[in-house]
């Protein structure tokens, strides 16, 4: 009886180690590299087997944890590149969703709303307003649940798991839980298009079945931030605990600042965001229309000057070939229609020959 007590207690330990990997607290952890040289914090503790992966792409698993002191020392595994974290698009039905909630309810931007946690009115959820907002600027329909799911403890993901299944059952193209960080202001204060605007982090749980596909979607995700918005994203952790992820592949965690930064940044940098979901989910950012347009520009630029090139190689070659003006010309009408597929010059007849 004694052993089946104590094989019970166990598995309700092991059960519940996820949950309190996903109870942030109070606590401040540090992460460094083998050689002491920090790479970044997180408002909530650091287990051996988290990965981290920079704003250049460097990527590192923790190693060691030492709780007292509050930091973590990762190892380098090497470059973390898109092409490795490949993802799906989403459906091309014509139908366009996005659902968002927010787990931590009470959170909130000292700067602005005077305190960091609120348990009514949070500023959290005016950045999830702004975020539905621009996404809605861009065609999406975008459905934000504003259920609160207090206290900020570790069953606070439970509660919220509810309402995520629910959003599930609209089908959408993702599922985002909106957060804020709890670091020094300055791990997230930037600038991109000459705004002053909040970094995000993306934050994946790697203790759920779908922590890969999620993972592929934040490196998705990073990926064309990084080329449209250099800056935006400060960088992707992948920490214990599962967050409700393993509902969907296309499920993230963005982080919009922290409680030391101006709530105005954290609202600022949702345009920015929602042009990124939109370019991963459906193609259709705008930078990424920009880049479509450019590149087509370019190859029809280049389409014509190679088409130039070879009619006037066959000119010349048109002259030396027939030594008179006109059957250059019948010649060169025939070598023109040839290379632009009929578009240009015609056949002459068997008399111009």
């Amino acid at each position: 009886m004694r052993r089946l007590i104590a094989i019970l207690l166990a598995l309700l330990l092991f059960a519940a180690l996820p949950a309190r990997a996903e109870n942030d607290g109070d606590c401040v952890y540090t992460l460094v590299d083998e050689q002491g040289a920090a790479l970044t914090m997180r408002g909530g503790r650091m287990y051996p087997g988290d990965e981290y992966i920079a704003s250049d792409n460097r990527y590192y698993r923790v190693a060691s944890v030492d709780d007292d002191a509050q930091r973590a020392v990762a190892e380098y595994l090497g470059e973390a590149t898109a092409e490795a974290f490949a993802t799906e698009k989403a459906a091309d039905d014509g139908k366009k969703l996005v659902c968002l909630y927010s787990t931590h309810s009470d959170e909130s931007y000292v700067p602005s709303d005077g305190t960091e946690s609120k348990w009514t009115g949070a500023g959290i959820y005016d950045v999830g307003d702004s975020l539905k907002a621009a996404l809605e600027k861009k065609g999406i329909e975008a459905v934000y649940s504003h259920e609160t799911f207090l206290p900020h403890d570790a069953d606070a993901y439970t509660r919220s798991r509810r309402t995520a299944e629910e959003l599930m059952k609209r089908n959408p193209d993702a599922l985002i839980d909106v957060h804020r960080d709890a670091v020094p202001a300055s791990q997230y204060e930037t600038e991109v298009d000459g705004e002053d605007i909040s970094k995000v982090r993306l934050f994946v749980g790697r203790s759920n079945p779908n922590a890969a596909a999620n993972k592929a979607f934040a490196q998705q995700l990073k990926a064309e931030a990084d080329e449209s918005y250099p800056g935006l994203v400060k960088d992707i952790f992948i920490g214990r605990g599962n967050y409700n992820q393993e509902l969907y592949n296309h499920s993230i965690l963005l982080e919009f600042g922290t409680h030391e930064i101006d709530k105005d940044k954290a609202i600022a940098a949702t345009a920015y965001m929602a042009d990124v979901l939109d370019s991963v989910l459906y193609g259709q950012g705008a930078k990424a229309e920009g880049r479509r347009k450019a590149q087509t520009t370019g190859a029809a630029k280049g389409l014509g000057w190679a088409i130039l090139a070879l009619l006037a190689a066959g000119a010349v070659f048109a002259f030396l070939s027939t030594g008179t003006g006109r059957g250059a010309w019948n010649k060169m009408k025939r070598h023109a229609s040839e290379v632009t597929g009929g578009l240009v010059g015609s056949k002459p007849d068997d008399k111009d020959k």
